[in-house]
């Protein structure tokens, strides 16, 4: 039976994915590729990008296609799919023109002079840059808000994770500041008499590239689909047909990128597997960001930092950067779960990523809602960052509040995904231990095939098919229930 209002919605998302697939690319030239003079260039034509998407989007003949679509007889598959259409049609519709525009401009000059701001720990001049990103931001959420009855901070939450609320946060993140400070403290002091050997430098750049390439080939990143690069903040972008994955070297430290790359891998496999006759539509897309972090952190924290995991990948560390005592398995493990709080989220351990999670996500709820200005956020940060992991960070902007490259570009909501998304991630791990008793001697033993092919049935396959809650449901039996996380931790660091 052929439904010619739902057919020509399709047809008109998937000319908006073809231009979604260029506007990823040019995004990621920007950030990993483009000479610093090309940006005023590029910010306009990604602006130009972005105004011919919104025209897509709100053009009368979309809606009247919605509308009748609607009556047709779909099946629940068509269903699902229209739902998801509907939900980026009705958000581009609440956003004027002129706002979609100076959004893309604001974002791309502030991110810019950012990487150079950044570096000289230039706050007020960010300043000026960044309140501009903030009034926009602020004016989006007060549309989105109007409309749906939400707060302006939940307005902008529900872009990167549909139906989660601040309410539900404040629950969430309240039950973990009450648990984590005292269980940190535990583990540093059972840490502190362990002997732990420290990783010889200096370690190459192209070792270390070499190394991340191999582990990648391992995690089964498919690289006739993607490929790996270099950039100030590391990031998975591109489409699921052309995945671009980006890291950072340093020649004293090869934990940062190796880590980085285990974690943007599981981003690129989660897009690399999507359903490929659907990926033109919503419905074929990710779930949200609270889901996509999930499967980085199922990549990073639940199998790369395993000591199964460690043991497996400990012969290849040695080819690569050398043969030396700390890179056995066993003081591996140890490296990749010290505790110790430290300035940089990217950085952190599994244990204090909470903390530098919670902290962005209360102070952008209370810039957003106006609560807090721009100029109020250094002090914020230091106070929370004395407060939930005794670090002091006055006076130190590059490593404080300049360190993350969210907020340049307004991306306010996206923080609290990274923490839902490790919550996500250990209840998988937790579901899969139930279903496969023996993984950890599987993992050590080079088998990662029950890792891929549980996560490729519950997760990738899926893609929107189901609204968060109900994905999480049929894949673990049950909603998110942070107390996997909680459990988690305690198991691995205890």
């Amino acid at each position: 039976m052929t439904h010619p209002a739902y057919q020509a919605a399709v047809a008109a998302f998937t000319r908006l994915y073809r231009y979604q697939h260029l506007a990823a690319i040019a995004g990621w030239d920007q950030a990993a590729m483009m000479p610093p003079g090309g940006n005023a260039a590029r910010g306009a034509a990604m602006a130009e990008l972005q105004l011919l998407m919104h025209g897509l989007l709100t053009a009368p003949a979309l809606q009247q296609a919605l509308q009748a679509a609607a009556q047709e007889s779909l099946s629940d598959a068509e269903q699902a799919s229209l739902r998801e259409m509907r939900r980026s049609w009705q958000h581009a519709n609440l956003l004027p023109a002129r706002l979609v525009e100076a959004k893309a401009l604001a974002g791309s000059r502030c991110e810019h002079a950012w990487r150079e701001q950044r570096k000289a720990g230039d706050w007020q001049g960010f300043l000026g840059n960044f309140r501009e990103v903030v009034q926009l931001a602020r004016e989006e959420a007060q549309l989105l808000a109007d409309a749906s009855g939400k707060s302006r901070y939940d307005a902008l939450l529900d872009k990167y994770e549909p139906g989660m609320s601040s309410a539900e946060l404040e629950r969430i993140f309240g039950d973990v500041k009450s648990w984590l400070p005292g269980l940190i403290r535990q583990v540093m002091d059972k840490q502190a008499g362990e002997t732990l050997l420290a990783a010889q430098g200096p370690f190459a750049v192209d070792k270390q590239r070499a190394l991340g390439v191999e582990i990648m080939g391992l995690l089964g990143f498919d690289f006739d689909a993607g490929r790996l690069d270099v950039s100030v903040h590391p990031f998975c972008g591109g489409v699921a047909e052309d995945v671009r994955i980006t890291t950072r070297y340093r020649d004293d430290d090869f934990m940062q990128s190796m880590m980085g790359i285990v974690h943007e891998t599981g981003h690129a496999r989660y897009e690399q597997r999507l359903p490929r006759d659907l990926v033109h539509l919503p419905v074929g897309q990710a779930r949200s960001m609270g889901i996509h972090e999930s499967q980085s952190l199922s990549f990073e924290m639940q199998l790369g930092r395993s000591p199964a995991f460690l043991s497996l990948i400990a012969p290849l560390v040695k080819k690569h950067l050398g043969e030396q005592s700390a890179f056995d398995a066993a003081n591996l493990a140890r490296m990749y779960s010290r505790v110790r709080p430290g300035f940089i989220r990217v950085d952190a351990d599994e244990l204090t990523y909470p903390a530098h999670v919670i902290l962005r996500y209360e102070i952008e709820r209370a810039l957003i809602e106006g609560e807090i200005e721009a100029e109020d956020i250094p002090a914020l940060w230091d106070e929370k960052m004395q407060a939930y992991l005794g670090v002091d960070t006055r006076g130190n902007y590059r490593d404080g509040c300049m360190q993350d490259i969210h907020w340049t570009d307004g991306s306010f909501g996206y923080f609290p995904s990274y923490t839902l998304g490790a919550m996500y991630a250990a209840q998988y791990f937790a579901t899969l231990r139930c279903n496969v008793p023996d993984l950890d001697a599987r993992i050590a033993a080079g088998d990662l095939a029950p890792v891929f092919d549980w996560l490729d049935a519950n997760i990738w396959s899926q893609a929107s098919r189901w609204e968060t809650g109900e994905l999480v449901r049929r894949a673990t039996g049950e909603a998110l229930n942070p107390a996997h996380f909680r459990a988690h931790l305690q198991a691995r660091y205890l």
